[in-house]
């Protein structure tokens, strides 16, 4: 008896440590806060000065819409690779889209009739 019921409340223990991991992991990518831009993640993130990286992260979350997100991350990539060809460096491929949490969200709201 006292085996079955140990069996019980490990199983319940395996159970509950399951829960709990997988809570963490959706309440730690919210806890996570708002996109920080850095060396990891930003495109040219050594080329710019302090400042430009402030308004560049301070940009891209303010940003709304796709379109006009997607705008600015052009024109950005391309200054970033005009830097490095001027300094002799290779820019290394940019690895995702910070946009394309924009992509489910409408362009503009819906006319009222």
């Amino acid at each position: 008896m006292m085996i079955v019921v140990k069996r019980k409340m490990r199983r319940t223990q395996i159970g509950l440590l399951g829960a709990l991991a997988l809570l963490g992991g959706v309440v730690g990518a919210e806890a996570a806060g708002p996109w920080r831009a850095g060396e990891g993640n930003t495109r040219g993130w050594q080329l710019m000065s302090p400042q430009e990286r402030i308004e560049h992260q301070a940009r891209v979350r303010g940003f709304t819409d796709y379109e006009t997100c997607q705008a600015y991350r052009t024109r950005h990539h391309d200054l970033m690779v005009q830097r490095a060809q001027q300094r002799g460096l290779e820019l290394p491929d940019s690895h995702w889209d910070f946009c394309d949490r924009l992509k489910s969200m409408p362009s503009s709201p819906p006319a009222s009739e």
